[in-house]
């Protein structure tokens, strides 16, 4: 019986702004030591709002309107997950869910926790803030030298792979006698010019299945003529939001590792940062491979079709001043500050949009962003439900909201920032 189923260089002016504001993220975020503060494992200091200059009765109000403000979407993960979802054709759950909590969430400023609500230890799915922490495990691969430039074409690191039936690149056939046993994911014309920038940034346009699920499956256009056999756009033209693409990505990146992505966000991150040991990655019912003679889980990115990241606020809140601190840890280096520089850079085709899953609050050229009230150096790390972890390098914040409608979070940030002197 088998085991468990189974680039582009930036122009010149593109390259400037970018070194700009990364010099304007760094000047933001060199603060003095005693605002350093990083919480051991099994302890995390709570203060007053007052003694990190916020006011308490406006922060007690804010969330009193995040907990008045919970999602109406159902509990249920997976009923919730087909009512999103239920149009896509092959949309069918192939991983774990898990009915929700209740609306939950903490706030920090200065490294300190001023305010929490909710059940903040109930492990909850996170849904797409996973594809955080699967570009983490990326950067840690290029810190190593694992990946010798973002800009390298995905194939040069991509050997071909025993998957389930059907899976594969567009065209190639699998299932009659005298196909290909192992599946190549990287040699068309079309996705033999992917980098791991384009994946990335969610700008690959890769064609073909993983999974079960064909690429064209996932938010298909309302026209079913275009599903098949569409004109493919050259990479790193056009931005797809696409989980199809992004578990291609995290399949990449365990073969460069050759271990279990979650064993490794474990040691090299989650561990250094003192997350609980609650947190589970988790893949797909049929995303085992074989590797180096062990049955290994390809994870997920996201909850679209069950899996990811299940994690507590608390855990949530940690990766996020992980983030905000730019991968320093008290005394300890753990992601090199150039990579948030990487992560933080708007992409060509969709400037709101840094690395997965970083949302950038930069105004676009009309001068709208994501979060109004919020500076534009601001980003969230963002998952259905919402699941939300909002970085802010600017005022020393992160900020866990769980389980809050999209349409309300502008409002709620609004109300925190305003807590804080001179907001």
């Amino acid at each position: 019986m088998r085991a468990p189923p189974t680039s582009s260089t930036p122009a010149a002016g593109r390259l400037s702004g970018r070194l700009a504001f990364a010099a304007v993220l760094s000047l933001l975020t060199t603060l003095p030591a005693a605002a350093q503060y990083v919480p051991e494992r099994g302890a995390w200091e709570r203060r007053a709002p007052t003694a990190v200059g916020m006011d308490a009765a406006l922060l007690e109000a804010a969330v009193a309107f995040a907990e008045a403000n919970e999602t109406s979407v159902d509990r249920d993960q997976e009923l919730s997950q087909m009512q999103s979802f239920g149009r896509e054709p092959l949309g069918h759950g192939i991983g774990p869910f898990r009915v929700r909590g209740g609306a939950a969430g903490v706030i920090v400023r200065n490294g300190y926790i001023v305010a929490e609500w909710g059940d903040v230890h109930r492990v909850d799915m996170t849904h797409s803030v996973t594809k955080s922490f699967l570009s983490t495990v990326v950067g840690l691969a290029l810190d190593d030298g694992l990946v010798r430039s973002l800009d390298d074409l995905a194939a040069d690191y991509m050997a071909p792979v025993e998957l389930p039936p059907g899976d594969g690149e567009e065209g190639v056939d699998r299932t009659a006698f005298g196909d290909p046993d192992l599946a190549t994911l990287f040699t068309s014309e079309h996705n033999r010019r992917i980098t791991w920038r384009h994946l990335l940034q969610q700008n690959s346009d890769w064609a073909g299945t993983l999974w079960g699920k064909p690429d064209w499956a996932d938010r298909p256009d309302r026209d079913t003529g275009t599903w098949l056999g569409e004109d493919r756009a050259a990479p790193g033209t056009e931005y797809e939001y696409n989980d199809t693409r992004v578990n291609l990505l995290a399949l990449l990146a365990t073969g460069v590792w050759r271990r279990p992505l979650p064993v490794v966000l474990r040691e090299r991150v989650m561990d250094p940062i003192g997350a609980s040991p609650t947190w589970r990655w988790h893949g797909y019912d049929n995303s085992w491979i074989p590797l180096d003679g062990q049955w290994v889980q390809s994870v997920s990115g996201g909850g679209h079709w069950g899996g990811g990241m299940f994690i507590n606020a608390l855990d949530q809140a940690r990766f996020g001043l992980f983030t905000l601190r730019r991968g320093q840890w008290g005394d300890t280096r753990i992601l090199s500050d150039d990579w948030f520089t990487e992560a933080t850079t708007p992409s060509v085709p969709e400037p709101g949009y840094g690395f997965m899953n970083y949302f950038l609050n930069r105004p676009d050229e009309e001068g709208r962003k994501r979060y109004p009230s919020a500076p534009d150096e601001a980003y969230a790390h963002i998952g259905n439900g919402t699941n939300m972890v909002y970085v802010d390098p600017v005022n020393d914040l992160v900020v866990v909201a769980r389980w809050i409608p999209g349409g309300a979070i502008d409002e709620f940030l609004g109300m925190v920032l305003s807590s804080i002197d001179g907001g």
